[in-house]
């Protein structure tokens, strides 16, 4: 007995030590990363922001209950549910589908690299030590695979070429993201000299016009933080010569008049932030404004309420039962991080937590063993016919975890919860920390010239509308502290010490707080949320080819031109409310839900906010949420179709009376685009 409290003791020391070990690493990685973007000429716009290193921030409460689910469910298992997952990047042929049987290169590329960049933040955010293996296991291969002689990520295909194989091009790229974050997270030279070794010699893709078919223009993403970790010149130059290419300033001029290809939603997404990510080594304006310009078109024409697009697989107009593809929840998020990045502005903030907090739940089941490939703001079984293929209640509406047809969706979700985590906290060109997002965490980095620093966020937030922050810098040092202002606020506070902080001097939605910190400096941060009336109106499906042409009933729909349907939605804070339609199960309603309402409240003042307690462990039930909202609304009696999932004009209610709405997040069937009941 001795020896084996002995043993456990050493075994536990030799844990600790390895913990502290990597930890010292991470941080030398970002003051070296710091320091040259902010000393490097060739960053001719420093960043407003810098993000730290898997691990860095660590989650606390609701968000570790989320995260330790994924863990334990789709994140932390996938490779032992198929093929795709367990066989892919290893260098060998097998049957999947979109798979050569030859080189295993094609689809599962694209699908283990979005699952591996998820799972290695995911496995150092939560200090996972069998995800870490599992994670560390499968990119070592591709580590060593380019160090034995490998020229791409693809080590294993000699002649690869990546002008011809676009798709293997764009898996590469997301490829390049996870070594970037196995990298940051371990500050293991050899990952870096992967990276730099391909990186420095690769023939971009320019940024094509048409986002209808995948491409490898989206290597500039992981290339810039390659470069930004190496001062690699080669990289640089390889980056420069896209944003000079005369394929991308063709297409970056088209986007600043206007001129927007209506392709893929994911492939827009991911294609949109490219010209921005350029702008900061050029300084070049139109770069930055092209990015910007087909964002605003993209909201205006194709905005759902939860702050991403509609994405039948592409761009499809707005509406109740519009999907969105469970990807674009991913890589929607992570544009808008690039951009407040870049830009500094909080608006980017608010709308990654709107995406989070909403769209971030809702296709996934609540124990994280299965997803759905679709979601939409309204779903209930009345608009569930078998011939609407994509539609609720067939394959791409039904809760899986591998059993899906295409398996893009499932390795993309594991990227959500890691990457808000990751960006609570980031850095500041001028040594110090900014909270870009909020949520219980604790974040232990440096500042200053190396001094750690732990800064405890305790929150329920966005379930309630306080952050309380304890400061614990190693030793009295200044450093300025950035908090984020939400735009939907209208009289936040913040207190240092029990002293108030005047809010005006705010920049771009950011207050900064420059002063000496000491161990146990606390700020109270308090963001009054309030309900909000929105009201809108559908739009019809865009005319493209993709949806009018062809045998499938869903491409029947656009030839329906004149959907113009009013819509009423309802948010608190940063949070969309629905009526939850109860559920069975994720894929099965109940059978006695009633749904057939339409909303009478038409402001804040005809709403009813109700709090409760935070329950012990969060698992999104309905029964659960900690803030519910009562709302006057009336029935009657609605027969939904796919061409006019609303009624067409206002309509006439009977039975009047209270309905209780929830967090979207928390609901698997629901009604979001309310019908509107007449004045």
């Amino acid at each position: 007995m001795k020896n084996y409290l002995l043993s456990t003791f050493f075994l536990i020391a030799a844990v600790a030590c390895n913990s502290n070990y990597v930890s010292e690493k991470r941080d030398t990685v970002f003051l070296n990363k710091r320091d040259f973007i902010v000393s490097d000429t060739s960053i001719k716009v420093k960043p407003a922001f810098i993000s730290l290193p898997a691990g860095a921030v660590y989650p606390q409460g609701w968000i570790k209950d989320w995260a330790t689910a994924a863990a334990n469910g789709i994140t932390g298992h996938l490779d032992e549910w198929t093929a795709t997952y367990e066989l892919a990047w290893k260098g060998v042929g097998f049957e999947a589908t979109g798979a050569d049987p030859e080189t295993g290169t094609g689809w599962p590329l694209e699908q283990c690299s979005y699952w591996l960049d998820g799972a290695v933040r995911l496995a150092y955010i939560l200090n996972d030590s069998a995800l870490i293996r599992k994670v560390n296991d499968r990119l070592d291969l591709v580590v060593n695979g380019v160090l034995n002689g490998g020229k791409s990520f693809v080590y294993w295909v000699d002649d690869m070429d990546f002008k011809r194989d676009e798709f293997n091009n764009w898996a590469h790229s997301h490829m390049g993201r996870a070594l970037v974050a196995y990298y940051e997270a371990t500050g293991e030279r050899r990952i870096l000299d992967a990276l730099t070794k391909v990186y420095g010699h690769f023939d971009v893709t320019p940024v094509p016009y048409s986002v209808g078919g995948v491409n490898g223009c989206n290597n500039i993403d992981p290339m810039l933080a390659v470069y930004e970790l190496s001062g690699d010149k080669n990289v640089l130059d390889a980056i420069l010569k896209i944003a000079g290419d005369e394929v991308t300033r063709e297409t970056v001029n088209c986007w600043n008049h206007d001129d927007f290809d209506i392709g893929h939603g994911v492939i827009t997404y991911e294609n949109l932030r490219i010209p921005a990510m350029m702008y900061p080594l050029t300084n070049q304006s139109e770069l930055l404004s092209a990015t910007h310009n087909y964002l605003d078109w993209l909201d205006k024409n194709n905005l759902l309420p939860y702050d991403i697009a509609s994405s039948e697989e592409h761009l499809a107009g707005i509406g109740s039962t519009r999907n969105t593809e469970t990807c674009n929840v991913a890589c929607s998020g992570w544009t808008y991080q690039q951009l407040l990045e870049i830009t500094g502005e909080g608006k980017w903030g608010d709308r990654i937590e709107k995406v989070f907090f909403n769209a971030g739940p809702a296709p996934v089941a609540r124990d994280y063993q299965s997803m759905s490939y679709y979601q939409s703001p309204n779903r209930i079984e009345d608009l569930m016919p078998s011939e609407m293929p994509g539609h609720p209640g067939d394959s791409a509406y039904n809760f899986k975890n591998t059993g899906h047809d295409v398996l893009c969706c499932v390795g993309n979700l594991t990227r959500v919860i890691p990457n808000y985590v990751m960006h609570l906290w980031m850095g500041t060109a001028d040594n110090g920390l900014a909270a870009t997002l909020y949520g219980p965490s604790v974040v232990n980095t440096v500042v200053g010239e190396g001094i750690p620093v732990k800064i405890t966020s305790d929150t329920h937030y966005p379930f309630e509308e306080t952050v309380r922050m304890t400061v614990e810098p190693a030793k009295t040092c200044a450093f300025p502290l950035y908090l984020r202002i939400p735009e939907w606020c209208r009289k936040p506070e913040i207190r240092v010490n029990d002293e108030p902080v005047s809010i005006n001097n705010n920049t771009h939605g950011f207050l900064k707080i420059d002063r000496k910190w000491k161990k146990g400096d606390r700020i109270d941060v308090n963001f009054p949320m309030h309900v909000e009336v929105k009201d809108g109106r559908e739009t019809p499906y865009p005319r493209i080819d993709y949806y009018v042409k062809g045998s499938s009933a869903r491409r029947i729909l656009p030839h329906e031109t004149k959907i113009n349907s009013p819509y009423r939605t309802v948010s608190y804070g940063p949070l969309l409310f629905a009526l939850p339609v109860k559920d069975i199960r994720p894929d099965q309603q109940s059978p006695d839900a009633k749904w057939n309402y339409a909303l009478i409240s038409k402001s804040e003042n005809d709403i009813e906010v109700e709090h409760s307690a935070m329950p012990a462990v969060w698992s999104w039930q309905i029964e659960d949420a900690p803030v519910k909202l009562k709302a006057k609304a009336g029935t009657f009696d609605w027969k939904p179709t796919h061409i006019l999932p609303l009624p067409k004009d206002e309509v006439s209610v009977s039975e009047n009376g209270d309905i209780t709405l929830v967090p979207y997040g928390c609901t698997k069937f629901r009604i979001t685009m309310f019908p509107v009941a007449k004045k």
